[in-house]
């Protein structure tokens, strides 16, 4: 995988975009390669994702990356994305998450609102009570699940 990385990076800052997750799904027949991939900003768009996708699929086969058949997706991570690692937590501070914690706290077992502070061992959460704008401070390990919600 980290090879595929370093291949596929060039074709992705062309286009000012990023690896978001690459999956290697083995359970398919035939394997699927599935990269999902973002601009810079955070957004995507379909003919920015099919540049990405054909630029990325003439290279894996010039450089005959996999000896058999696999089927290669690139795609968006969608505007509900699992935040799964510490950078893309990092890229989302400021935008509105939702939050699913283990074991409830000030009443709630989930938050939706700003991400407004990160640091080793936490985040802070803004969010609407009602009429009230209010903070709740989240323990990592408290986190059950973590993505970017859209606001209506």
């Amino acid at each position: 995988m980290d090879k595929l990385k370093e291949w596929i990076e060039p074709i992705l800052q062309n286009h000012s975009c990023r690896i978001y997750e690459i999956e290697w799904l083995t359970n398919q027949n035939p394997p699927l390669l599935r990269l999902s991939i973002e601009k810079e900003d955070g957004t995507m768009d379909l003919d920015t994702c099919a540049a990405c996708s054909d630029e990325i699929s003439e290279l894996l086969d010039e450089k005959d990356w996999f000896k058999s058949e696999y089927m290669l997706e690139v795609c968006s991570p969608g505007a509900e994305k699992v935040l799964k690692t510490e950078t893309q937590l990092q890229n989302e501070l400021g935008n509105y998450v939702y939050c699913k914690m283990k074991d409830p706290k000030q009443g709630m077992d989930s938050v939706t609102g700003d991400l407004i502070s990160i640091d080793d061992h936490q985040i802070v959460i803004q969010y609407k009570d009602k009429t009230r704008t209010k903070t709740i401070e989240i323990d990592k390990e408290n986190i059950t699940l973590i993505r970017t919600a859209v606001k209506f």
